[in-house]
């Protein structure tokens, strides 16, 4: 415990990916570009689409891992709060995108090679043939759209209506009151867009041309376990850092190196509760697993579904069940389903279920809960959100915010997929849900 104090938290890798993150969006903040981009996103989305829009943005975040937390969740807070809206329901709707849905996506994700590959081990102890990326596409793209419906339902019929109206204070009030340059914000939105062009530029040529740094030295992909997607946060936090600053100097917000440096200053300060919750988190964690507490459960439970003499249904839904159980104590994807997969793919396999079947029950399994586990360890930076416009807020607050959105996503989302499996429909193409 007191040799590794120190180690836990250097090793706690989210709290450099955190201070890198908010690094951009920080002088996009300051400078004025990202309350631009919410003005013109409001005023162009339909008042009806404005939620879905949002949390749709959440679900396709996942592409860039933790982006979607440290950037999409303060933007949709603030987003609500600019139209009057509770800004702590525009905080549950792009949580919910970003974390309750993080498993399906409409483009492919790092995530999805990962658990492929992990499928792949499993299924050659099993002699089974492979399964490519794309083996849940089809499932992951209704379900994407589906429950990002679900969720913009959640928010407008149950949990914007608990809030009540937002009545904002202090420097909150003062912010949404102020008037707007007109001149100023489209000279500085020019000048973003050219920055924003400048870094699109840099970023194709590090990726697209052949033998480029971004692409596999080996394969020479752009997408799976490459540069270019170890990259992803790096770039985004870059382009909004020149967009921003380009923003502060054409709109005039900003008039040299200093402000910009006042603007990471100012941004990094507002983290300092969250880096003290994060330090006793990291310590919580490592402690846990320290224990196997986790393999240990996991493992019982991966014993008593094998044991069950049942259906092929009934089972995927008793996997369903045992994963969401888990997830409150192994938040991560990765290391539940390396656990699993080489017990339960050649189980299912026995019983006719193709391993793209249970590879969709996980993913089902693995996202609602992730908003209510106080593993999370985004969880602190959410809470930081949250008390920028209501200060009594806390974890309880998140958690209750979450729970009408784990329930009903959870309980949509299996009946969604037991549909598909009874209904035999492909979950990716070439993919059929059952055995040939």
């Amino acid at each position: 415990m007191f040799s590794s104090f120190v180690s836990n938290f250097a090793g706690f890798g989210v709290v450099a990916v955190t201070f890198i993150a908010m690094m951009g969006a920080g002088v996009a903040e300051e400078s004025g570009l990202l309350g631009s981009l919410i003005r013109k996103l409001v005023g162009s989305a339909p008042k009806w689409a404005l939620t879905f829009i949002l949390i749709l943005v959440g679900v396709i975040s996942s592409v860039a891992s933790d982006a979607g937390y440290l950037i999409l969740i303060p933007l949709a807070a603030a987003a609500f709060a600019s139209v009057g809206r509770h800004p702590l329901a525009g905080l549950a709707s792009g949580f919910a995108g970003v974390a309750a849905i993080f498993m399906v996506n409409i483009s492919l994700t790092p995530t999805d090679a990962m658990i492929t590959e992990i499928a792949n081990e499993s299924l050659a102890l099993a002699d089974g043939e492979p399964i490519t990326i794309v083996a849940n596409y089809y499932f992951m793209v209704v379900s994407s759209i589906v429950m990002a419906l679900v969720a913009a339902v959640v928010t407008e019929k149950i949990v914007e209506p608990r809030l009540g109206p937002w009545v904002p204070d202090g420097a909150v009030a003062h912010a949404e009151e102020a008037t707007t340059d007109e001149a100023a914000d489209r000279r500085g939105s020019r000048f973003a867009l050219i920055g924003f062009l400048i870094v699109l530029v840099i970023v194709a040529l590090a990726t697209f041309l052949p033998g480029a740094p971004l692409r596999d030295p080996e394969t020479g992909d752009i997408i799976g376990n490459t540069p270019f997607m170890d990259s992803l946060l790096f770039i985004i936090m870059l382009a909004f850092l020149v967009s921003g600053v380009c923003y502060g100097v054409g709109a005039r917000t900003m008039k040299g190196s200093g402000d910009v440096i006042a603007a990471i200053t100012k941004t990094f300060a507002g983290l300092g509760g969250m880096v003290l919750m994060l330090l006793m988190i990291a310590q919580f964690i490592a402690y846990f697993n320290w224990t196997n507490l986790p393999r240990v459960i996991a493992g019982s439970l991966a014993e008593l579904l094998e044991q069950a003499d049942i259906g092929a249904i009934p089972l995927l839904i008793g996997f369903i069940v045992v994963i969401v159980v888990l997830d409150f104590i192994m938040p991560g994807a990765l290391p539940k389903w390396a656990i699993f997969a080489p017990i339960f793919v050649p189980l299912f396999m026995r019983l006719g279920v193709a391993p793209q079947t249970l590879l969709a029950a996980y993913r089902v399994a693995d996202s609602p809960v992730n908003a209510l586990t106080p593993l999370m360890v985004y969880l602190p930076f959410i809470v930081t959100v949250a008390q920028r416009y209501v200060k009594k807020a806390g974890i309880g607050t998140v958690v209750a915010l979450m729970l009408p959105y784990s329930g009903i996503l959870l309980v949509v989302w299996v009946v969604m997929f037991i549909a598909w499996f009874a209904l035999g429909i492909p979950l990716g193409p070439g993919y059929p849900p059952s055995v040939p």
